[in-house]
């Protein structure tokens, strides 16, 4: 059964990126080696030949994947998502109530996810928690460290909502 995944523009693009250098580059690079290796005489006792028919095979299965992928990717209008509510793509402020330490998250499908850059997983803890909340809410969420409870403080989109 395929899934469908929803992915803003940017991650729609980056994955059509990477789809477009497998055709374009790694695909005629693999049939290069492929021709070399059979030149080089008894195909039976060729591990060059062996080597690059596996990694050409395993190319295909990523494109074939990577095509699925994006047949079945839906795009997200983020201009029409409510943002009195914490929704997917929204960013929020959250106080810590316990230590009043501040943190701000935005919540994106999640292989578009980066901790680092703020971005965490929809299907995450935190994330789960927050969904449908609103502004002054406050909310428990277990994460692996224990139970911590947020205050909701603001809410926004990406695109100044």
């Amino acid at each position: 059964m395929t899934e469908i995944k929803y992915y803003t523009k940017e991650g729609l693009s980056k994955l059509q990126e990477e789809l477009q250098q497998l055709i374009s580059l790694d695909r005629p690079s693999i049939s290069k080696q492929i021709a070399e290796a059979r030149d080089k005489g008894d195909l039976s006792e060729n591990a060059e030949y062996a080597a690059a028919k596996e990694a050409q095979s395993m190319l295909e299965l990523k494109i074939n994947k990577l095509q699925e992928v994006i047949s079945n990717a839906r795009l997200l209008d983020e201009s029409k998502l409510d943002s009195t509510k914490v929704l997917i793509f929204s960013t929020v402020k959250l106080k810590n109530t316990q230590n009043d330490s501040v943190v701000t998250y935005t919540l994106v499908p999640e292989n578009e996810a980066n901790v680092k850059l703020g971005k965490i997983s929809i299907n995450s803890p935190i994330s789960k928690g927050l969904l449908g909340k609103s502004i002054g809410d406050k909310v428990e969420i277990t994460v692996p460290a224990g139970t911590v409870a947020f205050e909701i403080i603001e809410i926004s989109r990406k695109n100044g909502h």
